[in-house]
């Protein structure tokens, strides 16, 4: 006997329909009508929820050696896809960023002329770099990107927001003045804060998710 006809022996042992199963463990009937008929196979926390639903033991559900096998077969090969798209989204993710910050500094030096430059800074210093330092640090909360080294990704922002400005206005002046102008690190503290309250209030929605 495998896994689908386990849960579903539970399930009726339980005096539980697909609905109200599907509706304790946040997903769809067909997604439990799937899991009894071994079309998919549900992930180890649908396992555990459905153990204490059904007031059986985890043992008692995988405790056949066939069971067992198909299943962390199932879980390694799971495993690795999260793994997989979890890379995947991280490296789209740090490439939309720069890309960002890259289109903020060549509008600066190929398409603004000295009279623009307080609409620039308006821009992009204070409107467009400050929104996607912001907003992408959210999703690092959000998603949990790097776990616990998250917050160091706060740093990483303040110093990209004080090199925007560096490699821009500051830069214009030392060409202009030919001196020499060290960075203003007032402006990766400014960055280094709005990073840092964008990834504590996407894990406090992360939290407040999970605590549901």
């Amino acid at each position: 006997m495998d896994i689908g006809p386990k849960i579903k022996n539970a399930r009726l042992d339980a005096n539980l329909t697909q609905e109200q199963v599907a509706e304790a463990l946040g997903v769809s009937r067909q997604t439990i009508s799937n899991w009894e008929n071994e079309k998919t196979y549900p992930d180890i926390i649908s396992v555990v929820k459905m153990s204490d639903l059904y007031h059986i033991s985890l043992d008692h559900l995988l405790k056949e050696e066939k069971i067992m096998l198909n299943y962390l077969d199932y879980l390694e090969e799971s495993t690795n896809t999260v793994k997989s798209n979890d890379r995947k989204a991280k490296i789209t993710f740090i490439s939309v960023y720069l890309a960002i910050w890259a289109f903020a500094i060549i509008v600066f030096w190929f398409f603004t002329s000295g009279s623009d430059a307080m609409g620039y800074s308006l821009m992009f210093l204070w409107v467009l770099l400050p929104v996607s330092t912001f907003t992408f640090s959210l999703m690092i909360g959000r998603n949990n990107y790097w776990g616990n080294q998250k917050w160091v990704s706060s740093i990483v922002f303040g110093i990209m927001y004080m090199l925007a400005e560096y490699a821009t206005f500051n830069a214009a002046n030392m060409t202009a003045f030919n001196k020499f102008n060290m960075p203003r690190f007032g402006m990766l503290a400014g960055g280094a804060v709005m990073s840092a309250a964008g990834i504590a209030i996407g894990r406090a929605v992360r939290r407040m998710k999970h605590s549901r």
